[in-house]
């Protein structure tokens, strides 16, 4: 059993834990009221703006309908494939890199047929794959502290390049998305093409002014833009709600183990106190013999 002293220096040295992870806890719920404001006012954009991209897609490949020739709504064949895996720059928030980093995994050695290229948005996917995994296109790092629409911009513009400059036959977000504090999902999405919305069939086409080539040049990027922001941001919010649970979990089993180990501590104390009671008493005996 250990001494003492060693276990007050345990406890000492727990309690400091307790103090840094309940901290951390109540950093990330602060966070976590801004992103979630934000995510909450994202999204009724992004989905608007992805059903209308979804009928205009619809449109493209609609038997006698009028035909959208536009390279971002045209499906190909071929082996390459995309995938923007979307993980934190930073750990301490439980499973939510190692389940997206071994779904990545998973897509991989289930399409052994695929040339899959991986993009990392975070830290901590592209420390994992940089290990093993040769075929990384793109690193985005450090993008999270100051999340802005721009950065949206700079990863959209590259995938919007890759997806028309090479035979990619499409770009996939591996990322997860913010439910509720206690609750994230993991989300496979396709970004490019442009894919019709299930459930959507326009009955007649838009009119364009000037004309259809310059509007979907304009509205094509600016999809893509605000989908990835969206991406970006459901992203960060589901890493603080994971950080706030798992920093909650461990205030809590700090709290275990400082009870444990005072009830440990107690008990030696009575033991030590009982010993030399003892060595007393038997010291007592011996003099008066």
């Amino acid at each position: 059993m250990a001494s003492l002293r060693e276990l007050r220096t345990k406890v000492k040295s727990v309690k400091s834990t307790q103090q840094i992870t309940k901290a951390m806890k109540l950093v990330a719920a602060a966070r976590l009221n801004k992103a979630q404001e934000r995510v909450m006012a994202a999204r009724p954009f992004a989905e608007r703006m992805e059903r209308l991209l979804g009928e205009l897609a619809y449109l493209s490949k609609a038997s006698g309908a009028a035909q959208l020739d536009h390279p971002l709504f045209k499906h190909r064949i071929g082996k390459r494939v995309d995938l923007v895996l979307v993980t934190a720059d930073r750990g301490l928030c439980g499973a939510f890199n190692a389940s997206l980093m071994r779904r990545a995994v998973v897509y991989i050695r289930e399409h052994p047929e695929q040339d899959v290229r991986l993009w990392c948005v975070g830290k901590k996917g592209r420390d994992f794959f940089r290990r093993f995994y040769k075929k990384i296109d793109g690193e985005y790092v450090n993008i999270f502290q100051k999340l802005s629409y721009a950065q949206a911009e700079l990863i959209g513009a590259d995938v919007i390049k890759t997806f028309l400059t090479t035979d990619t036959t499409s770009v996939i977000f591996l990322y997860n998305e913010f439910k509720s504090r206690l609750q994230q999902k993991l989300i496979m999405r396709q970004i490019l093409p442009v894919a019709d919305v299930p459930g959507v069939e326009p009955k007649t086409d838009f009119i364009y002014e000037p004309n259809r080539a310059a509007i979907l040049d304009e509205l094509l990027p600016r999809h893509v833009y605000a989908q990835i922001f969206r991406i970006l941001l459901e992203s960060q919010s589901a890493e603080l709600a994971a950080r706030m649970a798992a920093m909650d979990s461990a205030t809590n089993n700090a709290k275990d183990l400082i009870q444990s180990l005072t009830l440990t501590m107690n008990k030696v104390r009575q033991a030590n106190i009982t010993r030399e009671l003892a060595e007393i008493v038997g010291g007592a005996a011996a003099l008066q013999g």
